[in-house]
């Protein structure tokens, strides 16, 4: 496959998967500005906020972490040798009895693992809860009642959604086989689900409960299970059983103790990035009231770009990526990689500096309401503008990664997760004090620069690696991306203010979605324009694959 077939290849699969992200993530927008809606910056929100992070911080685990770096590239080497064409039918048919049996196994070391987290979890809740709640010194005070009270509704969120863990990662498992058959659109739908059932239960349960949190609790474990509901007719379908077997064979099964030493690695790198976030939300909730809660509205809105295409294209990458590795064609992984991290580069860089210019304005149209009033945009701006200012790195670092895990190797993205991770913490205890839930956002946007910094040195030690070629390129393309970017966004600049007092008369939709509307549409055009007359590669593939 040459380089431009790669690209187109890429293309085709990364906007089928968008499509249905998109869907997904603007679902998640409208469940944030549902919250904003029933519970705004309070200290309700902050609890549902807390309670919702630490189920949440253990899917990554036992979900996307495992899945994407253990399951499918084990999952993809049963395939290759169950439908390797020298094989004879007898040797295809016992190849295909060890897939569904290391299927079987999979599945029961997520579904035991899982159970036992949950039980423990409900458990030691009301010891978590403490953690996120400074107690105040006057046991009389109006305060001690407040920390009682916001203590007492993270456990009782805190339980309510911690079995989540458990559907998630069991929706995550047949995701997994999903796109090791390179069937992708399902599990890309699973998402607006889920968003449309906590947005449904928020308003139908509400009315019975003592807070709209409580109602988004019971949603979200709703759609969690759904989400796993949904998928499995699917998996069906590509002919693979879903079943259980005894803990003696799942751990004894071949398949099984690849993923486990796969991931052994990576749960130290977890465990680092869990006690991270748990410190930033700590100190977050120890800030000020709202802090917790707009840090995550702030999150919502850089994730609708992250979730649309580094996810996408970092999920469509790997099971190519590792069927590459495995066939050793170094040349056609290298393309593939470099064409993915331009792809990253050509949508992320442009979307921060519009992000920097119009977020004010983003977040006043999407969240503004009695609940969610100036104070709370002005806190949610603030850290919106540090959080964006992240945006590129993290989306390549989500396209490194599997370069990594395709080769079967986590050892070397995990320590630069570990160092990351470090700096976050040093960077977010630091700047927490002078600069609030702002130093917490630029806490993390630096770490992920040097996350970033770590990938591409570690990337050199990979023989299988072109590291000059690769980081040339990357270098080379993200200045180019940055000059148009910044040519575009100063005329934007100026514009701003002339829009804005134009329309300020008018209704909120009008007075700061038109303004946002068309300083898009001049960014665009302006950057397009650039695009089309340098040539650029990328741009000229992508209007291809429109066009068609």
């Amino acid at each position: 496959m040459s380089k431009n077939e790669n690209s187109k290849s890429l293309l085709k699969s990364g906007l089928v998967l968008s499509v249905m992200t998109l869907a997904s993530r603007i679902m998640g927008l409208v469940r944030e500005m549902t919250r904003a809606s029933f519970l705004g910056t309070s200290m309700y929100s902050d609890a549902f906020t807390t309670s919702f992070m630490i189920p949440n911080l253990l899917r990554r685990l036992f979900a996307e972490n495992s899945i994407s770096v253990a399951f499918i590239p084990t999952f993809k080497d049963y395939l290759e040798k169950s439908n390797d064409e020298n094989k004879s039918d007898q040797e295809k048919l016992a190849a295909r009895r060890e897939t569904q049996e290391f299927l079987k196994a999979t599945f029961t070391l997520i579904s035991f693992l899982t159970a036992c987290v949950v039980v423990l979890g409900i458990v030691v809740t009301p010891f978590i809860a403490q953690i996120f709640c400074k107690k105040p010194v006057d046991a009389s005070s109006m305060d001690f009642s407040l920390w009682e009270m916001k203590k007492e509704e993270i456990t009782i969120l805190t339980r309510i959604m911690f079995p989540y863990l458990m559907v998630i990662s069991i929706a995550a498992f047949f995701q997994g086989i999903l796109n090791g058959c390179k069937i992708f659109a399902p599990s890309g739908f699973t998402p607006v689900l889920f968003n449309g059932i906590v947005i449904l239960g928020t308003y139908i349960l509400s009315p019975f409960t003592e807070n709209p949190a409580r109602a988004m609790s019971i949603g979200v474990i709703t759609g969690g299970c759904i989400q796993a509901l949904f998928q499995l007719p699917f998996v069906l379908k590509t002919g693979w059983k879903v079943g259980v077997t005894s803990l003696k064979n799942t751990f004894s099964n071949p398949g099984t103790k690849r993923v486990i030493a796969l991931i052994g690695p990576t749960i130290i790198g977890m465990a680092a990035y869990q006690i991270n976030d748990l410190i930033s939300t700590a100190l977050a909730s120890r800030a000020e009231v709202g802090v917790v809660s707009s840090l995550q509205f702030s999150l919502r809105l850089q994730e609708l770009i992250l979730g649309i295409f580094a996810v996408s294209i970092g999920t469509v990458i790997l099971p190519d990526l590792s069927g590459l590795a495995s066939k050793k064609e170094w040349e056609k992984f290298n393309s593939m990689l470099v064409q993915a991290i331009k792809i990253i580069t050509l949508i992320t860089i442009p979307v921060t500096f519009y992000s920097l210019i119009c977020g004010n304005e983003l977040i006043t149209l999407l969240y503004r309401n009695k609940r969610f009033d100036e104070h709370s945009v002005m806190l949610t701006t603030g850290e919106f503008r540090y959080h964006i200012a992240g945006l590129f790195f993290i989306a390549v670092n989500r396209i490194i990664s599997p370069a990594f895990y395709a080769q079967g190797n986590t050892k070397l993205p995990t320590l630069a997760g570990i160092i990351s991770m470090i700096c976050n913490m040093i960077f977010a205890i630091v700047l927490v004090t002078p600069m609030s839930g702002n130093g917490i956002a630029l806490a993390l946007s630096l770490a992920s620069a040097v996350n970033t910094v770590f990938l591409f040195i570690f990337l050199g030690k990979m023989q299988s690696i072109n590291i000059k070629k690769v980081t040339f390129d990357t270098i080379i393309y993200i200045f180019r991306i940055t000059a148009f970017s910044l040519i575009a966004a100063t005329p934007c600049k100026f514009l701003r203010p002339l829009l804005l007092e134009k329309f300020q008369n008018y209704p909120r939709l009008i007075s700061q979605g038109v303004p946002i509307a068309l300083l898009a549409v001049i960014f665009g055009l302006i950057g397009v324009v650039l695009l089309v007359i340098t040539k650029d590669d990328m741009a000229q593939a992508l209007k291809k694959k429109i066009k068609r």
